[in-house]
């Protein structure tokens, strides 16, 4: 089969191959002897992925290895008991290996893809949709009728939060830094949007009539997590979710006495591989109604093929994504 290796730390334009590999065994290193295998139609494009052609995250496999952390694709086959069947229509978090045309993703970790939704929507569900669900509910304890901040707002995370974030019934504050973005993010739900280079602060102050936000959301990091704290208001929590920007802030942590506020880590993963797989289905539950009831579109931007994989990356390194950046098959 086709796939992209990355075959060398050199970073997205040099790092990349596309080989011919074997087919995967019906077996996930998540679910030993067992794994649902995929014929992949989408593979989505994230930020770990940028991150492994430079050997900076905190997985590091030998080289070569195949990148790709969901897909959305088409059963082949799947364990006995596990619900799924040969030709369904699937989204799959396989951790490793959906840059390529068949991939294997764990029974907790594959979700049934509605009709409404393509695969390139099918491979924008699974990182961005749960790490939303877990940022904004188990780890920020969102409830509905409170204003949620987000940061990097039309980006993947940035979309998926909003749209959770409305459909649990929170008013939203986008943090945009253009005209198209500020689209992107009013399409995904945002009730009301500031500009990143703006007083964004001073206007969520103001939109909230100087009470402040209760959650904010940040997978961007960098300069503007001082003002994030000074957004909140009394008990409020400001969630790190990751550093898109490239540095990573420190925190007087005196700031956090004068309103009761908190900073909370949103490690989805660290989460899930250390116990929490039953929640996986808790989340996807919750995710599968907010489909149901419209709420939940992710929004595709860039479309790319196999071949194009490190122009999909450079997109992302350079802060271009608009929605989640795919590879088609």
């Amino acid at each position: 089969m086709k796939a992209v290796q990355i075959v060398e730390l050199t970073g997205p334009s040099t790092a990349l191959r596309v080989v011919d590999v074997p087919e995967p065994e019906p077996s996930h290193f998540m679910s030993p002897g067992a794994g649902v295998v995929i014929d992949v139609r989408a593979a989505g494009v994230s930020f770990p992925e940028l991150l492994q052609t430079r050997g900076q995250y905190q997985m590091k496999p030998d080289l070569p290895f195949v990148p790709g952390s969901e897909v959305g694709g088409v059963v082949r086959s799947a364990p006995e008991g596990s619900g799924f069947a040969p030709g369904d229509r699937v989204a799959g978090f396989c951790v490793l290996g959906g840059w390529a045309e068949v991939a294997v993703a764990p029974v907790a970790m594959t979700f049934a893809l509605p009709d409404a939704l393509d695969f390139a929507q099918g491979a924008a569900l699974v990182l961005n949709y749960h790490t939303a669900y877990f940022s904004l509910v188990t780890r920020g304890r969102l409830a509905a009728g409170e204003t949620v901040l987000v940061h990097g707002a039309a980006g993947g995370v940035g979309t998926a939060t909003l749209q959770v974030a409305k459909g649990l019934g929170a008013r939203t504050i986008a943090v945009v830094s253009s005209d198209e973005k500020e689209r992107v993010a009013r399409e995904a739900g945002a009730d009301e949007v500031v500009r990143s280079d703006g007083a964004w602060k001073d206007e969520a102050l103001a939109l909230t009539e100087g009470r402040g936000v209760d959650v904010v959301i940040d997978p961007v990091g960098g300069d503007r997590f001082t003002d994030s704290l000074r957004s909140l208001a009394r008990t409020g929590r400001a969630v790190v979710v990751g550093f898109t920007a490239g540095s990573i802030p420190e925190v007087k942590v005196n700031r956090l006495l004068l309103r009761n506020t908190e900073v909370v880590g949103a490690g989805w993963g660290e989460y899930l591989f250390s116990g929490g797989m039953a929640y996986a289905a808790e989340a996807g539950d919750v995710l599968a109604r907010l489909m149901d009831e419209g709420h939940v579109r992710p929004p595709v931007g860039a479309r790319f093929g196999l071949e194009e994989a490190g122009r999909a990356l450079e997109l992302l390194e350079g802060r271009g994504a608009l929605g989640k950046v795919v590879l088609e098959l």
